[in-house]
Formats: C-alpha cells, sequence, structure tokens
C-alpha cells in the first residue's frame, strides 16, 4: 500500500515540475528528493551528492561529449554542400530518383552526427530547395527527409544508444556495432517506400536532365570519401578491439578536424563554435542523467520496481506480449516527451522486468531505440515535425501526415526484429 502511495505521489509530483516548466534533469533529481525524504529512511543529501558525481564521472560516458563533438566540427564543415551533389549521379536510375538523396543524405550524416534534430537540419537545407527547384512533390520530399532523420538514433556513433548504455550498465561499443545492420535496412525500407510511389506515380517523377558516367559520378562525390571514410574508421576501430567506444570517438574527433582543416573550414570561430555548441548539448544531456541516476536510486529504496516487476510478473505475460505492451508504452510516451527523457525516465523500472523476462538487454536497446525514433515523427511533441514545420512553412498536422507511412516502415523494421533478432546480435557477438 505504502509502494501504491509513493508512486501516486510521485507521479503527481513530476508532472506538476513538467508541466511548470522545470528541465527535465532538474524535475528528476526533484522527484527523487521528494521520494527519499518522505518515503525512505535514507538521509536523501549525502545520497545525492555520491549518486550525482558517480554518475558525472563515469569513464564511459567520456563518448559521449566526444562524438557530439564530432558532429558539432563536421557540422560546420563543407559536408551538407556536398551532399546532394556527391549522391544525385548515383541516384537517377532508381525509381523515384532524387528523392533517395533524403535517405542516403541522412544515412550518411547520421553516421557523423548522432542527433535526428540535426541531421532533418542539415539535409534539410540542402536538398529542400534543390528537390523542390526540379518538381518533386512536396509531399514526398517532405515524408522522405522526417523520416529518414530519425536514423540519428540509430546508426552509431548514436548519443541516446550512449545513454541507453550508461543507463542499462550495456556495452557502448556493442550497442553502436548491434545498429549497423537494423539502421541500413530500415534506410533500404525507406527507399524501397519511394520506390514503390514511383512506380505505381510515375507521371509525378521528374525527368533527369542529363546522365553521367562512372569517372563523372566519382568526381563529383569526391568530396564525400573522406567522410565515408571517417565513419567506416571510427566503426571499424570499435568492431576490430583496436579501440573502445571513448578511443574511437577521440580518432573521430582528431579525424574531424583533419577533414575540416583539409577543406579548409576550420578556423578560430568555427572551432570555438564547435566546441561550445558541443559543450551546451553535452551539459543538458548529463544533467538529465545525473537526474536519473538519482532518480532510479531513490525508487530502488522505495521499492517500486521490485514491486511493479512482481506485478508484471503476476500478469504472466509472454515476452511477446511484454514487448508489444512496451512498444505501446514507449510511443504513447513518446508523444509528450523527447527520446533521451523517455529513456533515463524508465530505465529504472523497466530494466528489472526486462532481466525477469529473460530479453537481451542489448536487443531490447536497439528496439528501444527504434521505438524512440517513432516519437520523432508523431504528435504533439514530435521534434523533426517542428523541425520541418520551420523549414518548409506547412501545417503540423500535413507534415504529420506525409511522414506517416515511414512511421509504419519503423513499426514494420520491430516486427521483422523481434522474430529475426540476429540481426541486432550477431554483429556484436562476432566482435
Amino acid at each position: 500500500m505504502n509502494e501504491i502511495t509513493a508512486s501516486f505521489a510521485l507521479i503527481v509530483v513530476l508532472f506538476a515540475l513538467l508541466g511548470g516548466g522545470v528541465w527535465v534533469g532538474l524535475t528528476l533529481a526533484g522527484v527523487a528528493l521528494f521520494g527519499m525524504e518522505f518515503f525512505s529512511a535514507r538521509p536523501a543529501g549525502d545520497a545525492m551528492a555520491i549518486t550525482i558525481w558517480g554518475s558525472s564521472s563515469s569513464w564511459t560516458l567520456t563518448a559521449l561529449p566526444l562524438f557530439i563533438w564530432m558532429g558539432e566540427i563536421l557540422y560546420r564543415t563543407n559536408l551538407s554542400e556536398n551532399l546532394f551533389r556527391g549522391l544525385a549521379p548515383w541516384v537517377n536510375r532508381l525509381p523515384g530518383r532524387l528523392l533517395h538523396t533524403n535517405v542516403l543524405g541522412c544515412t550518411i550524416f547520421a553516421s557523423v552526427c548522432g542527433s535526428s534534430a540535426a541531421t532533418c537540419v542539415t539535409v534539410g537545407k540542402m536538398n529542400l530547395p534543390e528537390l523542390r527547384k526540379r518538381g518533386y512533390p512536396d509531399a514526398q520530399i517532405i515524408g522522405s527527409l522526417g523520416g529518414p532523420a530519425t536514423l540519428g538514433l540509430l546508426i552509431p556513433p548514436s548519443i541516446i544508444l550512449i545513454v541507453y548504455g550508461v543507463a542499462a550498465e550495456t556495452s557502448i561499443a556493442k550497442l553502436f556495432i548491434a545498429g549497423i545492420v537494423p539502421g541500413l535496412l530500415l534506410a533500404a525500407l525507406f527507399s524501397g517506400w519511394l520506390i514503390g510511389w514511383a512506380l505505381l506515380h510515375p507521371d509525378q517523377v521528374p525527368e533527369v536532365a542529363t546522365r553521367m558516367g562512372l569517372r563523372e559520378k566519382l568526381r563529383e562525390s569526391r568530396q564525400l570519401i573522406p567522410v565515408v571514410l571517417l565513419i567506416l574508421g571510427v566503426i571499424a576501430s570499435i568492431y576490430t578491439g583496436v579501440a573502445t567506444a571513448t578511443e574511437s570517438a577521440a580518432i573521430g574527433v582528431l579525424g574531424a578536424f583533419l577533414l575540416s582543416a583539409s577543406q579548409k573550414s576550420l578556423t578560430w570561430q568555427s572551432f570555438r563554435d564547435s566546441l561550445l555548441g558541443a559543450t551546451r548539448l553535452y551539459c543538458m544531456i548529463a544533467l538529465i542523467l545525473a537526474g536519473a541516476a538519482f532518480m532510479t536510486l531513490s525508487m530502488g529504496y522505495i521499492g517500486l520496481p521490485r514491486q511493479l516487476a512482481e506485478f508484471v510478473g503476476g500478469l504472466q505475460l509472454s515476452p511477446a506480449m511484454l514487448i508489444v505492451a512496451l512498444g505501446l508504452f514507449y510511443i504513447v510516451l513518446g508523444c509528450f516527451l523527447d527520446g533521451i527523457s523517455t529513456i533515463v525516465l524508465t530505465m529504472g523500472v523497466v530494466l528489472p522486468i526486462i532481466h525477469a523476462a529473460g530479453i537481451d538487454p542489448l536487443w531490447f536497446g536497439i528496439f528501444l531505440v527504434i521505438t524512440v525514433e517513432t516519437a520523432q515523427i508523431t504528435p504533439p511533441v514530435g521534434f523533426n515535425l517542428f523541425v520541418l514545420q520551420s523549414m518548409t512553412r506547412k501545417e503540423i498536422t500535413y507534415i504529420a501526415r506525409v511522414c506517416a507511412p515511414y512511421f509504419g516502415l519503423m513499426m514494420l523494421l520491430l516486427v521483422v526484429l523481434w522474430f529475426f533478432p540476429g540481426l541486432a546480435t550477431w554483429l556484436p557477438s562476432h566482435m
């Protein structure tokens, strides 16, 4: 009975603070402090200090600011300008033609950025005007940008996979490798949808102005080759065991600096802007993680995870039904919270349930990230929807509607991932 009272009180305090506009990290810490003071005999002050310091000084977490910095450096190079020009010649023979540059551009930029919103903005800045100028339908332009931009959460190096790895105490290196095949498969599904649409509506696909030979294609794509090599180098260093996730992040930063210098875009101003941008974003995420760590400790002392795990166990759900229930829960929760907040807010409760059901936390991490991806294009708080609205001046309902097929494709991938878990676990098992 005490746990039920505590649960209700914590939920009330949580929504009161979030509704009052308090930062998510401070909200989590505030809820934890409230729970420790009123529902636990453990002194809250020293527990908060020890937990927040321990979560903030984690060596594993060092990879996070480095990968963010790598993305900030490359964001300020000529990469966005070269994406469309370098990819366009290779997709002209596919049904749907230049629409595939959105999917490929998001896949490449996701590999160096790790942020869904940054991927959407960067690829959109270049591709939106170019595709509109060539006469492609707005619905397909916007949809093929909003959906694939979510790949920034899944394809390594992914910020949200690092957050999950820290929260779930799971190898970040293995999570990165586990995200490769599902990420590429999701990109293939997105391109497959565009091919199917183009075959059904050939009259809406503009003709190619000029055709290029192999030599011309390679010449147009030469600026993208160093970026692709940097991506492959970072992933290969993790997979082969040459470097840990943190060390590969340092390699990525060094490679990004060399690439930026070679393109003559490395200036004192760009260096300063990239460093400040990475610092701001990391501080926001670190505050959320610190608050979540304290909240997890607080709930442990109150006994909420154990009670909830026993309750779910009493329902005698099969692992499949449990995954369906959790998937629906995260989709609904993602309609109101951003992905990082969703994960850190629930890990303390969900992980004991996952372990009790015998579900691999590595596989569940990929499942969870794909589920969280869907929240980026579902109203009312789908962040990619707001980014696209600011770029296109379209109604949010219109943008959500044209992105809906990509939501369905993500759901399809989750079903495939359940029946073929090796898609996520096979590569990490061979590291």
